[in-house]
């Protein structure tokens, strides 16, 4: 529904207070309202009041921040983001504590039989919910409650029956307040902030938020811009960096009838484009539901949580039937079912899983729920894929090959020659080539004008003949130079995985640049802190030759590897370690990575890889450092440990409370209260969550939240 129909009432620079007369109706609840205003990149902060019909924005930024909410805010969508919605809740929570405060004001003031008849319509819900437990679900947690108030009511205790009550509303209210928060907080740190984007409309070229384009509209984007929609290309031609969605070190050359995909950059050229997925198709409920298929993913260790806190229950019943057995004392039975385990252990675990997810992002690692952080906590084994992996996708320049019968020059004369001419290109070979040559110290070679074709290469005129340069295709099909001579050159240099510059000239082939990946400078520091971390085997996997994989491998101090690595055999290694009885991870970024990452005990995609890896990962690294690998593992190992320190301090604290209850030591309302206060102290200790040794500045937060863009494509893959 549009809700064009709302006013400012107060302004502040960064905070707006509006009247919005429709909140509170069908179609636009106050939960999903603020789901809906919550996704937008500027927004702090967001409270809707239902009884009041305002609503109150905190946001970063100016006059365009402040402009794009109201935009959005006319926009609402009445659906709500899945499973976050809780429209009356918050309401619902605190009408009882109200009524109850009213019911223990009106105690003195009424006659004794108004008095039982006002408490029981209070606690009349508590009741009703026990009696509902027991017939559906058996004994659990709510039957002790309704056991407890109900005893004090039939026993003539109004008060303590009252105060009771409150107190388990209370507890309620701040332990569903406690979730919501640790809820929100990982929706904020995953939230995509849309790129901006040119729009035709009426003839002209409109900019606005990439959110707000519409389906079917023409959207024109230039070099350096990011592709703010998925769609295809009406017209244009352009080199498209497509890393941070496929894992594509080279720019790839798109025309029509091609298809962009959001996140991706334009290098050279110009592109319109027609807009196939949009808006919330694209960004933010795509978000919504990946984040909340994740939290739905009950780990083993929230499940075994689950189980003792309702067997536990049964203690709590036992011991009260021995305890009345023996003393026949209502005061003391009330005061035993008032101590609940449950609470903090079924509440603590998922609550310190999703602080630990939160924790996470903050560092660049995407966690897909408490399965992967418990399953990366137990791993000993980590098995890396060498290229995009342990090697990065900065190009570097490792062959200069001057063909036989091309041109009577030098290596050194080569590469001159050619990087006097690519430093007119901006692609990443380009830069690769330039860079080469001015490490050497390589003079410029004059040459005429430049005349290039997007996404295929150049030619200029260069000592009285004309050079070319580019892909084998654009030389061969469209120069008619040849190359099939040198086939067994090109494939050797291929098999060992580089990309290949071609050369040619009026007479024919003339050489190639052979350009390949080059070792993360972080990777040596990243594997020494795995294997502080308990990691006992660090293993490679790739396509190379053996004698260069085994050079590599012993530079690192890797355990094992295996080379020479057809895709389809990939998985097969890791299999036979899990034989071995090894807990093993797969670090990978390319589509062949998929088997392994699915076979693994735990899977790490990079970022840059392609989208089927990430979609079938559990850990998505945003940050491109091999060192978040490091990060995820830390944070995985403490979010463990402090589930088991809250799990033990849970059991301990509330088996005192309960030895109190039995000997009388403790009153009812005592008891709820030392109960319900160690229950909130344990969500608060899971909500604050962990922390590394060494936490992020805010240049690397500030970047890793400008990656979190790319978490679209490991949504749903196509």
């Amino acid at each position: 529904m549009a809700l064009s129909n709302y006013r400012i009432v107060h302004e502040v620079p960064g905070r707006l207070r509006l009247r919005i007369p429709a909140l509170g109706e069908p179609g636009c609840e106050a939960g999903a309202l603020e789901d809906w205003m919550d996704a937008a990149a500027p927004v702090q902060e967001v409270r809707a009041n239902r009884s009041a019909r305002t609503l109150i924005i905190r946001y970063r930024g100016g006059d365009d921040a402040r402009a794009a909410l109201l935009r959005r805010l006319e926009r609402f969508s009445s659906e709500p983001i899945p499973g976050y919605s809780e429209d009356g809740v918050r309401e619902a929570e605190v009408a009882p504590m109200i009524t109850t405060l009213f019911t223990l004001a009106m105690l003195p003031l009424l006659t004794p039989p108004l008095r039982v008849v006002l408490t029981f319509a209070n606690v009349g819900s508590t009741l009703a919910k026990g009696a509902d437990t027991l017939v559906h679900e058996g004994i659990k947690v709510e039957v002790l409650d309704a056991l407890a108030v109900g005893l004090a009511a039939a026993n003539g205790k109004l008060f303590t029956a009252n105060v009771t009550d409150l107190l388990l509303d209370f507890g309620e209210f701040l332990e569903r307040r406690t979730q919501r928060q640790s809820d929100r907080l990982l929706r904020r740190l995953l939230r995509p902030d849309p790129a901006m984007a040119w729009v035709e409309r009426d003839g002209e070229l409109v900019q606005i938020s990439g959110d707000e384009v519409r389906l079917g509209e023409t959207v024109v984007v230039g070099v350096g811009e990011t592709v703010p929609v998925d769609g295809h290309v009406l017209d244009g031609l352009a080199l498209v960096n497509q890393a941070s969605v496929t894992g594509e070190d080279v720019p790839v050359r798109k025309e029509a009838p091609a298809r962009v995909i959001a996140g991706s950059v334009l290098v050279e050229g110009r592109l319109r484009l027609e807009a196939t997925r949009v808006g919330e198709d694209t960004t933010t409920a795509r978000v919504s539901r990946f984040i909340q298929a994740s939290l739905a993913e009950q780990a083993a260790t929230q499940r075994v949580a689950d189980e003792l806190a309702d067997k536990r229950v049964y203690l709590t019943l036992g011991t009260g039937a021995v305890v009345y057995a023996l003393t026949r004392d209502l005061a003391r039975l009330q005061s035993v079912f008032l101590v609940d385990y449950s609470c903090a252990l079924k509440l603590g675990t998922p609550v310190a899983f999703k602080s630990g997810m939160a924790r996470a992002a903050e560092h660049g690692v995407l966690m897909k729920g408490g399965e992967a952080i418990e399953a990366l906590a137990e791993v000993d084994t980590l098995v890396f894929d060498k290229t995009g992996t342990l090697t990065h996708s900065d190009l570097l320049v490792t062959d200069v090959v001057v063909l036989p019968a091309g041109c009577e020059c030098s290596e050194t004369e080569l590469l001159a020659m050619v990087a006097s001419v690519e430093e007119h290109a901006s692609h990443p070979v380009a830069q690769a080539v330039v860079e080469a040559a001015r490490e050497r110290d390589l003079a410029h070679i004059s040459h005429g004008e430049v005349d290039y074709m997007v996404a295929h290469g150049l030619q200029a005129e260069v000592d009285g003949g004309r050079i070319v340069v580019g892909s084998r295709h654009y030389l061969e099909e469209h120069m008619a130079i040849g190359f099939e001579a040198h086939q067994a050159r090109i494939d050797a240099l291929e098999a060992e995985g580089k990309t290949l510059l071609f050369v040619g000239n009026a007479e024919g082939a003339v050489g190639l640049i052979a350009l390949r990946d080059t070792l993360r400078e972080e990777a040596p520091a990243a594997l020494a802190r795995l294997r502080a971390l308990g990691i006992e085997r660090l293993i490679m996997i790739t396509g190379d030759r053996r004698e260069k994989a085994e050079a590599l491998a012993a530079e690192l101090g890797l355990d094992a590897v295996h080379a020479e690595m057809a895709p389809e055999d990939k998985a097969g290694v890791i299999e036979s370690l899990q034989q071995a009885g090894r807990k093993v991870a797969f670090v990978g970024d390319g589509v062949n990575d998929g088997p392994a990452l699915s076979v693994a005990n735990l899977g790490i995609a990079m970022p840059r890889g392609a989208d089927i890896a990430r979609a079938t990962a559990d850990v998505v690294l945003m940050d491109d450092r091999l060192l978040a690998v490091a990060d995820a593992r830390e944070l995985a190992a403490k979010t463990m440990r402090l589930i088991q320190h809250n799990f033990h301090a849970a059991v301990g604290v509330n088996t005192g409370v309960l030895a109190g209850a039995v000997l009388g030591w403790l009153s009812p309302v005592a008891s709820a209260v030392l109960h319900n206060g160690s229950t909130i102290g344990i969500l608060v200790n899971a909500l604050k969550g962990v922390s590394l040794d060494a936490e992020p500045d805010a240049p690397v937060r500030a970047q890793m939240r400008a990656q979190v863009r790319a978490l679209e494509q490991v949504i749903e893959a196509d």
